[in-house]
Order: structure tokens, then sequence, then C-alpha cells
């Protein structure tokens, strides 16, 4: 049996397969093969993946729309691995990638994994911006990964691994167009399945390319994690709750600059670390300024979803959002 699968959905991005296809003929692990599988793209990439055919095992489907995770679950139905390997195509793999998956797994053994991300040099200022983001302790991006002892550490679907066998087991990811990968990690602790981080399987994740990209995403997200809750009321933790607050706390301070000042004053001071943490970490303050911008976008965004989501969802009884099944893009 062939050890790893990579399962890469993709739509409309051919030029992020080209990267990711290149950075995976880099592996110095090479027991493996790749699945693409094409969203209902109008975009195609087949012509970038049959460049790829003389350098790798790869294999590329085409399916109608109907979001990663469905696309996943028909990539993982055709895999031959042992454990599959998912990625979002707009990753990169470092030359150590793989063997720092096997290290683990032999060092010891999970059922499921998952790994951190970082900015690659070439990124854009922007997404350099975003990356920090999405990472910082200061934004909760720092649960996602990058400490080794953490009591449960949800895999991200863009860098999650699971054994073929539990992935069947547990039926693959289910019909939800957001929050899919969280809904998917819950399933695996409940099915009582190890699963751990593994900090040294990281890869470049190239993320969103502008902040209205970025609000939409993290919007999105807000709304999900409304709809996990109504699914999984006990996933509901207080550190979902601090974007909410935060969004809460801003629109409150603002309101009373009319009446007091000052009341500026925390959200400046916030802005201030942030900017000083990322202009360090980057060494730029270009980015460090982005990096402002990027998170009150990431709490602002995700906080406006999560209370409008709550609105609806707890208050109003409405059903889960519809748009999500029209268009997750």
């Amino acid at each position: 049996m062939m050890r790893y699968s990579f399962i890469i959905p993709v739509y409309n991005r051919p030029d992020e397969i080209d990267e990711l296809l290149d950075s995976l003929t880099r592996q110095r692990l090479t027991d493996f093969e790749v699945l693409v599988i094409e969203d209902g793209s109008s975009t195609p990439c087949e012509a970038v993946v049959t460049r790829y055919r003389d350098k790798l095992n790869v294999h590329y489907y085409v399916k109608p729309n109907s979001g990663p995770g469905q696309t996943r679950n028909y990539g993982a139905a055709r895999a031959q691995g042992e454990y599959l390997l998912i990625l979002d195509s707009d990753c990169m793999a470092p030359p150590g990638y793989l063997e720092a998956v096997e290290h683990e797994l032999t060092t010891l053994p999970a059922d499921a994994f998952g790994g951190p991300d970082r900015a690659h040099p070439s990124f854009t200022p922007i997404q350099k911006a975003i990356n920090y983001s999405m990472t910082s302790f200061f934004t909760t991006g720092g649960i996602r990964g990058g400490k080794k002892k953490m009591d449960k550490f949800y895999p991200r679907s863009f860098n999650m691994g699971i054994c073929r066998e539990v992935y069947r087991a547990l039926g693959g990811f289910a019909d939800m167009r957001f929050g899919e990968d969280i809904d998917f990690s819950i399933r695996i602790f409940k099915g009582g399945y190890r699963c751990r981080l593994f900090p040294e399987a990281w890869v470049y994740h190239k993320r969103r390319t502008d902040f209205r990209k970025f609000f939409k995403q993290v919007y999105n997200s807000g709304i999900a994690r409304i709809n996990l809750y109504k699914k999984y009321p006990a996933s509901l933790k207080m550190v979902h709750l601090l974007p909410a607050l935060f969004t809460l706390g801003v629109a409150v301070l603002l309101a009373g600059v009319p009446f007091c000042r000052y009341s500026i004053l925390p959200i400046a001071l916030y802005a201030l670390l942030v900017w000083v943490d990322a202009t360090l970490r980057n060494r730029s303050v270009r980015v460090g300024s982005y990096a402002v911008v990027a998170a009150f976008v990431q709490l602002a965004g995700y906080g406006a979803g999560f209370w409008y989501a709550w609105w609806r969802r707890c208050v109003r009884g409405k059903g889960e959002f519809e748009a999500f099944r029209k268009n997750f893009y």
C-alpha cells in the first residue's frame, strides 16, 4: 500500500496549483500520490497538472461544484494511501514536510493530525499581514497551532492528515460549506480517535490576497461558528466569543468618542501593540501597518458574522444559511 495521498480541491486557481505541485516535486520522502480535484472551475488547471505527470504520481479529476468538503470526499474515495493529507490549493509544502509527518507518526502514532502555517518570503505585504493576523496570539490566531502541548488540537483543512480507514469510518466531511473542517475534527474526537498537532509539519499558506476577500472569509467563519454551536452546543468555548466581544467593545468605545475623547485610547493601544509585534516579527514597518488593518478586519469581520448568525439562528430561530449552498468561493 502507498503511504500517503495528497488530496487537493481546486477552484479557478491554476497558478496556485502550479506552485503547490512544484513544491511537492521537492519532497525528500517520495512514497506518495497526488489527487487534484477540479470543483466545477471555469478556469481549469488540467494543463498545469499535465506538466507534472513525469515528475509526480498525480491524478486529475473534474466534478460539478459542491464546495471543498464534498470535493475532498470525492478525492478520498479514489485515494490509495494509508494516510490522506489534505491541503488547500493556496499552500506550498517545504521539502521536509513529509519527513516531519513520517517522523511524528513513527514516534507516536496518530489517527488524525494537523500542522501550522507560515508566510513565504515571496508573499505580498498584505498576505504577510493577513498571515500574521491569523497566527498571532494578539488576534486569537495563536490557538490554531504552534505549541507542542495542547489539550485538544482541532486540525484545519488547509493542512490536515488522517488515516484513510478512520476517514471512511467517519464518513468524511459533512455537507457544510463553512466550518466543515471543525465539524470533522469534532467528530474525530467524539469517535475516540487519537488526534494531535505536528508542529514541524507546517506549510506556506497564501490565504486571501486583499482585505475585502479576507473580510468575507472571516465573516463567514463567524457565521459557521454559530452553525457549529447549534449542531454541537459544547463546542462553543470562551475563546470563540472573544472576536464577538471585541467587535462589540470597539463599537461601544467608538460610540462614546463624542462624549469622552479618551474612549479611543484602548483601541489605539491595541493597534500600537499589534503594529509593534507585527513589525518586529516581519522586520517591516509596511507589513506591521497592514497587520493593524488585518487584525481589525479579522476580529470585526468574524464578530459581525457571529452576531448576525446569533441573532438569526439563536434569537429568531431561523435555519442554516442557504447562501452557503449557493456560493462558497
